[in-house]
């Protein structure tokens, strides 16, 4: 993987008499000074400015980059008070932002993530093919054995949640930190409204969808060393549970009924009260002849089962005109209205 990575940089830099898009990357620190020295020096030489966020780590990261790291690309951004890994990245968007950014690249301080991959995750936003590039590390069935076990069935659960209240039903990994956005897309997402802790990375898919951006998966590897993740499945599976569903109910709404109306705006109200009442009325019979030892009438059982499967197909077509109303088209070139925002000249040697 990092080998392609190498080669597909170089083949953008043969092709083209250089490479002029500024790009930022964003690292969030706390608690991670052992790893942070290191992951700078991977940052590759073509990215422009780095952001090292100290989100009021106890270790002070950002004195310790600034005493032990010399490199002039590095912006650092202390925060009085510990604003969680959302807040953290917030702070570095709006930073690449206002020095003119056009892809802003978020990296773990803690080494868990490649920084050679980056124009993987590049690469698609500038050719205009995606407006935000995630990592998926279940691509590689072969790679994710080196994954815990329970981290696999926690990202399958959550990946399941997330598909249903972010309307991106073809990504995996939702909680997956290694991203990228245009900067045009990003200045559109309403910060403070974005959760700041755990939930971010799923909430900024939800406030993508809202946008109509295009989010698409980067197969990367499963990496795991001697660093200690602060993120525990079994705490936040409830949390999760809630916001997913809050997040579902506003999606359908703004999508099905406030911005517009579609056949699929009446399918689903319409299958969840038929399941609803075949349910109902069929349980509550049910209950009746149970307690009266009688069979329950043919006529009650097909009264109470076709509801059921009417609602079934509501639902089943909805979800099925959700799926195929996913995010086509790029939300950054309607913005710039100039097509790619790859800034670049042909070599004249080939042209």
């Amino acid at each position: 993987m990092m080998s392609t990575a190498k080669r597909s940089l170089e083949k953008l830099q043969s092709e083209h008499k250089y490479f002029d898009a500024n790009i930022a990357v964003v690292i969030p620190c706390y608690k991670v000074i052992q790893q942070i020295e290191k992951v700078v020096a991977e940052i590759p030489k073509y990215v422009r400015n780095i952001y090292i966020i100290d989100d009021a780590c106890p270790d002070g990261s950002g004195e310790f980059v600034r005493r032990h790291v010399r490199d002039e690309r590095i912006h650092i951004i202390c925060h009085d008070n510990n604003r969680g890994v959302g807040g953290a990245v917030i702070s570095g968007y709006l930073a690449a932002i206002a020095d003119g950014a056009d892809v802003i690249v978020k990296v773990d301080g803690d080494g868990q993530m490649d920084p050679e991959l980056i124009p993987f995750f590049v690469e698609p936003i500038l050719f205009g093919e995606a407006d935000y590039t995630k990592g998926n590390r279940f691509f590689d069935l072969n790679q994710i054995q080196a994954m815990p076990k329970v981290r696999i069935f926690g990202n399958a659960v959550l990946s399941f949640m997330a598909k249903l209240s972010t309307g991106y039903w073809d990504l995996f990994d939702p909680t997956n930190g290694y991203t990228a956005i245009h900067a045009d897309v990003a200045k559109h997402l309403p910060f403070e409204s974005i959760s700041r802790r755990y939930f971010f990375e799923t909430d900024m898919l939800f406030r993508l969808n809202t946008l109509r951006a295009v989010v698409i998966d980067v197969p990367i590897d499963a990496k795991y060393g001697d660093e200690v993740s602060n993120l525990k499945i079994s705490k936040i599976i409830g949390e999760f549970l809630f916001k997913h569903m809050r997040n579902f109910v506003k999606r359908i709404f703004y999508n099905y009924y406030l911005r517009g109306m579609s056949l699929a705006s009446l399918e689903l109200p319409l299958g969840l009260l038929s399941l609803l009442f075949g349910v109902i009325y069929g349980g509550y019979n049910w209950l009746e002849s149970a307690r009266a030892g009688l069979p329950t009438p043919a006529g009650t059982v097909m009264l109470s089962a076709l509801p059921i499967l009417m609602g079934l197909q509501f639902v089943m077509a909805f979800l099925g005109y959700d799926i195929a109303s996913m995010p086509r088209r790029p939300r950054h070139k309607s913005i710039r209205g100039n097509g790619v925002s790859l800034r670049w000249q042909k070599n004249e040697t080939n042209t």
